[in-house]
């Protein structure tokens, strides 16, 4: 996630990748619009009906199922796009920031996302560690992961070469106005993928599978690679606190941390690679 700004983009197909995108970005909202009124009963990355769900306007239902799949389509579009913009230039500014734009306005526009959910009521407390210090403590976590993952990938030489030329999205520029797309696109991923897409039986696989879909738009496999292992996680924070807060501060906390330490690892003359 925030996908421009911490992994290398490789070379894909369009006739491959456009159907992998699409499908999914289109038949997620359709779920999605399906069950956003019912009650549903949680067990891990699954729910079941606990009761009948509200009725819905058909058209309420296709509304918000047609504005998510087309702020989908788009936001990949915009992904695409901003792997061919000069890096520190205002054009790549301006499409990381309306990507960011994108996802959080799809969204907020197909109808409520839930925030924090209903179980931390006159709990503060346990508001406070389940909401803020359990997803730092995951983001942090996730980021040393990926981080020791990335000091073995910067030994082979085809790998580190396609990392080290798109980090140079992280340290062309204005570092701040990088890290303030960053950690926006973090919260706005959060409000689309693990708060208007996030219903149906299975949640968390079909919003892994559509952000998956999403970040193939790049052409970039690691990168799909990366968007399965951090929509799990940040998915299985989603499912724990009820809300799109903690994924949201454990996305932002990953994407953060990455943009300041990933980027050295790379700037370095290469370190004896190995073969490609």
């Amino acid at each position: 996630m925030t996908a421009p700004l911490v992994t290398a983009p490789l070379v894909t197909a369009p006739l491959v990748t456009a159907p992998l995108v699409t499908a999914p970005l289109v038949t997620a909202p359709l779920v999605t619009a399906r069950w956003r009124a019912g009650w549903l009963r949680r067990r891990p990355g699954c729910r079941r009906p606990l009761a009948a769900a509200i009725p819905v306007p058909a058209s309420e239902e296709a509304g918000s199922a047609a504005l998510l799949g087309a702020a989908g389509v788009a936001a990949a579009a915009l992904l695409r796009s901003s792997f061919a913009a000069e890096a520190g230039s205002a054009r790549f500014y301006l499409l990381t920031a309306g990507l960011a734009g994108t996802w959080a306005g799809g969204a907020l526009g197909a109808g409520p996302v839930s925030w924090s959910g209903d179980r931390w009521r006159g709990r503060p407390g346990s508001a406070a560690v389940a909401l803020a210090v359990v997803p730092a403590v995951t983001g942090a976590v996730t980021f040393a992961a990926f981080y020791g993952a990335a000091r073995v990938v910067r030994r082979h030489r085809a790998l580190r070469r396609a990392i080290a030329g798109v980090l140079r999205y992280a340290d062309a520029g204005s570092t701040p106005l990088v890290v303030l797309i960053a950690a926006g696109s973090g919260v706005a991923e959060e409000l689309y993928f693990h708060g208007a897409l996030w219903s149906g039986p299975c949640p968390l696989r079909a919003t892994t599978l559509a952000y998956a879909a999403s970040t193939a738009a790049a052409g970039n496999p690691a990168l799909v690679l990366a968007g399965l292992v951090t929509s799990v996680i940040f998915g299985w924070q989603r499912s724990a606190s009820g809300g799109v807060v903690a994924p949201a501060v454990a996305h932002v906390t990953w994407s953060v941390l990455m943009l300041r330490y990933l980027p050295p690892l790379f700037r370095d003359p290469d370190p004896a690679p190995s073969a490609a």
